[in-house]
């Protein structure tokens, strides 16, 4: 599409970034990001890993979702959610009726961990400029916040399922917060609560589209 149209406030306080935004400078923005990703040793896991894994999607996305760390799958080629857990969450797109390529798919850590374990802090920390950019490039109306290791790297956050179905203002960014696909292959209880969620992110997204106020749950991070 020609550009991006400014933004209305997602909440009451400061506004969300009214800038139009030059045709291509998400994609040329990501594409610089991959790259460094690509090349990056900055912690342990460039040691074991088959293949960095940067984020994948609409440059022009709405709507960014933020995972843990690439699993077993997305390690051996290189790309987000093409597990059992990326299947399930185009599951629930579908259901919400967004197309998967439409949004912008990515994870706090961009490799995988050994055995697909809860990813160290130094870690996250190393990774943390690559998302910074990536969410720099993409400049969503909302950003989903999947799982405690999102939650806890992005919003300060712990015990996602208490918070899931929020929204967060912080930094004039809205986030809203919901559970990793992965939980619910292992808990199928929880189902029809991502199922929700994600239809809940689609109308989030569409209020702002039209102009609405989404008025968040929390402003700023989650107090330690």
């Amino acid at each position: 599409r020609p550009g991006r149209r400014p933004r209305p406030p997602a909440a009451p306080g400061p506004p969300r970034r009214g800038r139009l935004r030059d045709e291509g400078r998400g994609m040329s923005g990501l594409a610089s990001v991959r790259e460094r990703v690509l090349g990056c040793e900055d912690c342990g896991l460039c040691r074991t890993r088959t293949n960095p894994v940067p984020g994948a999607g609409n440059p022009d996305a709405d709507i960014m979702l933020v995972g843990e760390a690439p699993g077993r799958d997305e390690d051996a080629r290189g790309e987000p959610f093409v597990g059992a857990a990326g299947r399930r969450l185009s599951v629930a797109l579908e259901g919400a009726g967004i197309s998967r390529g439409d949004v912008y798919i990515t994870n706090v850590v961009k490799c995988r961990p050994p055995g697909n374990r809860v990813p160290l802090p130094q870690e996250e920390a190393a990774c943390s400029g690559h998302l910074a950019a990536e969410i720099e490039a993409v400049d969503p109306r909302v950003i989903c916040v999947m799982g405690n290791t999102a939650f806890g790297s992005l919003l300060g956050g712990s015990g996602v399922t208490r918070f899931r179905g929020k929204t967060f203002l912080v930094g004039g960014r809205l986030y809203f917060v919901s559970l990793h696909p992965a939980a619910v292959i292992y808990n199928r209880d929880l189902s029809q609560a991502l199922d929700g969620d994600i239809r809940e992110l689609a109308a989030i997204s569409e209020r702002i589209g039209r102009g609405e106020c989404v008025r968040a749950d929390h402003h700023g991070r989650v107090a330690s």
